[in-house]
């Protein structure tokens, strides 16, 4: 295993990278750093010492540092990497890019284990907290086939934390205010732990409660002729900004030797989220626009373990059970309150997820790493409306309707080292799957099922990795992966808009990189990768006739960029560091003129330096910079709706350039207690990242940490 630490801030850092050598000798290998390894994901190429293939790593420290509290927050620090507002803006989400690829094409996992959503897969980044994340793994374009299927643009792996002392714990607390000094809500951490010779235990519990944000005092109602009423959105604290989240994490492992280890571990993450409404439709598009989320629920419950077999070879198991609980709410006005109308319900999903895989390496022989692994999932999803709730007459709950899906993935991977500073990879697997079961409710009242589906795919990589220096590594991949549909994009109707397509293909892309990290003087770190994706058979809506698509594999596109990181020790007291990317998004479209890809700046830069004019003080600003960005036009048909047609004809539009100015004031008061306090988009911009939808203005935040 292995993880690429590039452009993590030594000075930052200091503290957790002291706490953590302090007695380092007497540690098992398998307490490094408190990460829980049995929970990190595939490294290709870092088996020799080495940082393996391109990646990126957020740290707790950095986290912390520059208050980024959801996971869409913190990978905006790494190159490559940007999150940015769904265009469907009433469902709230956000969305991360990994090179151009977004949620259905980067898997995210939680400890190895993936978090997929078999019908629709539209994941929501805020829901998934940071503080008891040990650290964020990010693989770009190259992601090892060992972990299973659907790497096509990479991997992102949440990897929770372990105990490493006899006992330990770490209490957090903080609270954030808008830029009129109003309390707007506050977060929450506690860790308690406990390391023995044989076994640790660990519990811990985080929560972000927030009643709203504010925006920008530059925002200013959108004004039209006509007859258009005004925005819906006044200023200020912004409409439907609510949101509440929590986690627990509970894990116990047995560690008989210094090499083996078995964990139980269990996760369960409770969160509920208003849904601001676009700024200028009103009424909204569609009216059917005013959601709540009372319910956006997940749960995991895993086994893992390693265990060594004689001096050159092993075995890692792993079995899980995890669910998902939703509930969207469609309410008949801006007030909330009730479920009446024609279209008004409270929609229910409810999935879960159960499987394994095994992995097993050897290296028989001394110049070669031969690892094989095979992975079974099987989803379940479930789903059921209540409709018009409130209303006497019409209120009725439809029946339950099932899908269910099984995928199952075989890989090899094999690591030639040519010499002890140059290692040839290879790895290929076959992927498939199938659906079981797809029923669907129709007008009439009666449950029906679609023809079942199923598709397989034949995956490979190869890589190239010259490690020149002990800090200095050069390498070169191809990565060609592929991604299933979803049940959403085989089988749903949107409304009686769309003919399902239980035949859709996967998409695909390859992936090529070349690459290097080291240093270019003493004092002055760095990276660089230049990328290319040449990415086929996409899936797209092709329109039938005037009233009806459907999905199909019919889009190809190139993907291209290049992105650096540059570190400086300028003394012992100040540090300079940042990243850029620049990354292109070309794809042909048969079906909708005009089409751009959304979501992804051209530019993107992410700046800071760290100040330690006192022992005790660091002083951290930073700037996040990115160009503009198309996002989506979506306007109503409505004639109160006219004069936003009119001031926006076109189906796509630039938005969410932006420079972020925010600061960090971090004081260690003792040993184990500090405080910090600092301001984020300290000029208040107002700026959007996608059309319609402003960001939080000016926010202050103070927190206090306390460690054991």
């Amino acid at each position: 295993m292995g993880r690429s630490t590039v452009g993590r801030s030594a000075l930052l850092s200091s503290v957790a990278i002291v706490a953590m050598t302090v007695g380092a000798e007497a540690q098992d290998p398998q307490d490094r750093g408190g990460v829980y390894q049995l929970g990190e994901i595939s490294v290709s190429g870092a088996g020799q010492g080495g940082g393996g293939v391109g990646g990126s790593t957020v740290t707790r420290e950095e986290t912390w540092t520059f208050e980024k509290n959801t996971l869409e927050q913190a990978v905006n620090l790494v190159p490559g990497v940007v999150s940015t507002q769904s265009t469907a803006g009433q469902r709230n989400e956000t969305d991360i890019f990994v090179r151009g690829f977004g949620r259905w094409q980067v898997p995210l996992m939680i400890d190895g284990v993936r978090v997929y959503l078999p019908a629709d897969n539209r994941l929501d980044f805020s829901r998934f907290l940071t503080n008891d994340i040990a650290e964020i793994q990010i693989q770009k374009g190259y992601a090892s086939v060992l972990d299973g299927p659907g790497g096509m643009g990479g991997a992102i792996n949440l990897v929770s934390r372990k105990p490493v002392k006899p006992y330990e714990g770490e209490f957090m607390s903080g609270a954030t205010f808008d830029n009129r000094g109003s309390f707007q809500g506050w977060n929450s951490y506690a860790m308690v732990g406990s390391r023995q010779q044989d076994f640790y235990v660990q519990g811990s519990a985080n929560n972000l409660n927030q009643d709203f944000w504010s925006l920008s005092r530059d925002y200013r109602p959108y004004r039209a002729q006509g007859p258009y009423a005004g925005s819906l959105e006044d200023g200020g604290r912004r409409n439907g900004s609510d949101n509440r989240d929590w986690r627990i994490n509970f894990k116990a492992g047995y560690t008989p030797n210094a090499t083996d280890e078995y964990s139980i571990n269990y996760i369960k993450q409770v969160g509920e989220k208003g849904a601001p409404l676009n700024v200028y439709n009103n009424p909204p598009s569609s009216q059917n626009s005013y959601w709540r989320w009372p319910a956006w629920d997940i749960q995991n419950l895993s086994f893992a373990s390693n265990t060594q077999i004689g001096d050159a070879s092993y075995l890692k198991t792993k079995l899980y059970y995890n669910t998902f609980y939703n509930v969207l709410s469609a309410f008949d006005d801006i007030t909330y309150t009730t479920q009446s109308n024609n279209g008004r319900f409270d929609s229910y999903y409810d999935d879960n997820a159960r499987g394994g895989s095994v992995e097993a390496g050897t290296e028989l022989i001394p110049m070669n790493t031969l690892k094989a692994a095979f992975h079974y999932r099987q989803d379940f999803h479930t789903e059921w409306n209540d409709n018009r709730p409130t209303s006497p007459t019409f209120h009725f709950t439809e029946p339950k309707q099932n899908q269910s899906q099984a995928t199952w993935s075989a890989a090899l991977e094999d690591t030639f080292h040519v010499t002890s500073n140059f290692d040839l990879v290879g790895g290929i697997s076959y992927d498939k799957y199938r659906i079981d079961k797809a029923e669907e409710y129709n007008n009439a009242g009666f449950i029906y099922e679609y023809p079942k589906g199923g598709a397989d795919a034949f995956n490979w990589q190869t890589a190239a990795i010259w490690r020149y220096s002990e800090a200095g590594q050069l390498h070169f991949s191809v990565s060609d992966r592929t991604r299933f549909p979803t049940i959403f994009e085989l089988y749903s109707q949107r409304f009686g808009t769309a003919i399902p397509n239980p035949n859709l293909g996967p998409e695909r892309a390859t992936n090529y990189e070349l690459g290097w990290k080291g240093r270019v003087a003493p004092d002055l770190r760095g990276s660089a990768a230049i990328f290319y994706s040449d990415v086929r058979d996409l899936i797209q809506a092709v329109r039938l006739n005037p009233s009806q698509s459907q999905t199909q594999n019919i889009n190809k596109g190139d993907f291209y960029g290049f992105e650096m990181s540059l570190e400086a020790q300028l003394s012992p007291q100040l540090v300079l560091g940042g990243n850029y990317t620049f990354i292109e998004r070309n794809v042909s479209d048969v079906s909708v003129p005009g089409f751009q890809p959304t979501g992804v700046p051209t530019h993107k830069a992410f700046l800071y330096a760290s100040w330690r004019p006192i022992e005790r003080l660091t002083i951290t600003p930073s700037l996040e910079i990115t160009s503009d960005r198309w996002s989506d036009v979506v306007v109503g048909t409505q004639a109160q709706n006219a004069p936003i047609l009119a001031a926006f004809p076109d189906p796509y539009i630039r938005t969410g350039a932006y420079t972020l100015a925010n600061i960090n004031l971090n004081y260690k008061v003792i040993e184990n207690f500090e405080v910090a306090g600092g301001v984020k988009n300290l000029l208040d911009q107002n700026y959007e990242l996608a059309w319609g939808l402003p960001q939080p203005g000016r926010t202050f935040y103070v927190k206090a940490r306390a460690t054991f």
